[in-house]
């Protein structure tokens, strides 16, 4: 309960500091999305949402960064929607979108009912954030259907790696946050290595990845949570284990980008490991790693050719 009452403390404080301008620019064009038209409540509406799913605390000197986020993120949906309209015969399961709303109100800390609680207290629709969902599963579907005769996944790999791990005395599951950079030359990793590091130096992990991470973990400012190590590939995990805590990894090339790993933190978990429940859940792993940079590249090429208009 004392959590359900900070949120909605922390957007009543948002609604009232906006309160009149809401009011007066309401209906004013605020931007066009290829040919869709986003009005300055849109924008307002974003804003909310975020605050709420990312438990955010509002201030005056987080406005533009907030208006920044949102209007990031009003582009890209516009972006993916515009591409799924192109597809009459996309489809997902109904069960999926009820499963990822009961995800974003566990993660806000709340149920599913509260959740839409809070929406209504904050004259927020939530019918919103349900079409921001169903938008993410009409994607992924086009996505699978578009990119699934290009996953590859070694399974004798797999194997392997799993029979050794049964040897392995203990095993250990690791606390995670990632950043994940648009590819670059060979020659230029070293460089953008230093700089993305200077940048973390400079403004903190959790800001660069909210801010420059290309990867969907940057609305939670690359949180990944924790991962068992008998989840993941054999690189990935050399990676991770050789990285000291709170370090952040050395850089790892992926299909179409480039990831860096900070490691908050390390437990040892009881080892239970069932052979095939476990290959399972890796190879799953790995196919929507691979999906996810094929998301990642499907979705930088057709920003490209999306024109958006500012009106101020």
């Amino acid at each position: 309960m004392i959590k359900i009452k900070k949120i909605f403390f922390l957007m009543l404080l948002f609604l009232i500091l906006n309160k009149n301008v809401e009011a007066e620019i309401k209906d004013f064009l605020y931007m066009i999305v290829g040919t869709e038209a986003i009005t300055q409540s849109d924008v307002i509406n974003e804003i909310k949402i975020i605050l709420v799913l990312t438990k955010q605390n509002y201030s005056v000197s987080k406005r533009d960064k907030l208006q920044e986020e949102a209007v990031r993120s009003i582009i890209e949906r516009s972006t993916k929607q515009n591409e799924i309209k192109r597809y009459n015969l996309l489809e997902y399961n109904p069960e999926d979108l009820e499963n990822r709303l009961k995800v974003l109100a566990a993660e806000v800390g709340v149920d599913l009912e509260t959740l839409k609680n809070i929406c209504e207290s904050n004259e927020l629709d939530f019918s919103l954030i349900e079409n921001h969902i169903k938008t993410e599963l009409y994607w992924n579907s086009l996505i699978y259907i578009l990119y699934k005769d290009r996953i590859l996944i070694n399974e004798d790999e797999i194997n392997e790696e799993f029979i050794l791990s049964k040897k392995k005395p203990d095993t250990y599951e690791y606390l995670i946050s990632e950043i994940v950079i648009p590819p670059v030359e060979e020659d230029k990793l070293d460089e953008a290595a230093r700089n993305l590091n200077d940048q973390i130096m400079n403004e903190g992990f959790e800001n660069v990845a909210k801010n420059l991470s290309i990867s969907k973990s940057s609305m939670n400012e690359g949180d990944l949570g924790w991962l068992d190590e008998n989840t993941i590939s054999r690189e990935l995990k050399s990676i991770i284990s050789n990285t000291v805590l709170g370090d952040v990894s050395k850089p790892m090339i992926l299909p179409n980008g480039i990831v860096f790993f900070k490691i908050r933190d390390k437990r040892k978990i009881e080892k239970k490991i069932n052979l095939e429940d476990a290959k399972k859940e890796i190879i799953y792993s790995e196919k929507l790693k691979i999906l996810n940079m094929y998301s990642i590249s499907h979705y930088n090429n057709l920003k490209k050719t999306v024109t958006v208009k500012f009106f101020k």
